[in-house]
């Protein structure tokens, strides 16, 4: 049984909604499995040492694979990824077996999945992760970037999926 929102939180989601954020797909694979989730809370930290914060929820199927294996991609998603971000947000009705089995994750080359095509995609170990109520905020020190010119932005307001650029 689901706890019943108080007025608060109800209006923190509200404003949350009007805060237009990046849609990026987090990605892990090694020995606790492969896993992935679309995420929006997610934003640079320092470049000395490149890291990232990416907020994850502890009951998202994906977050105990990302903590165990402690290596994950951040895929910032392109205005033409929508179906990506919907797959990943477990808004469709493929199977949590086959989200990888399209062409365009690479699945080799930097041992998470990253996906070809991608604004940006951004490899790393996570040296931190903090737990906060429902959320972890997984700390990620980036070794790899990537990064895909005049593809636009993909940012989620309003609960809704909106092109950029």
């Amino acid at each position: 049984m689901t706890a019943e929102l108080s007025s608060t939180q109800l209006a923190f989601r509200g404003a949350m909604a009007n805060l237009s954020a990046g849609v990026g797909v987090v990605t892990t694979d090694g020995e606790h499995g492969r896993a992935g989730t679309t995420v929006t809370a997610l934003c640079s930290v320092t470049d000395t040492p490149p890291t990232m914060a990416v907020c994850v929820n502890q009951s998202a199927t994906a977050h105990d694979a990302f903590v165990a294996n402690g290596r994950i991609g951040v895929n910032v998603l392109g205005q033409e990824q929508q179906d990506v971000a919907l797959l990943f947000a477990n808004a469709t009705d493929i199977p949590r077996e086959k989200r990888f089995d399209d062409e365009r994750w690479d699945l080799v080359t930097h041992d998470v999945p990253v996906l070809e095509g991608a604004t940006a995609s951004l490899v790393g170990r996570i040296s931190t992760v903090a737990q906060h109520g429902s959320h972890s905020v997984l700390f990620v020190e980036i070794d790899t970037v990537l990064t895909s010119s005049d593809v636009g932005g993909l940012v989620y307001f309003q609960r809704e999926f909106h092109a950029v650029g």
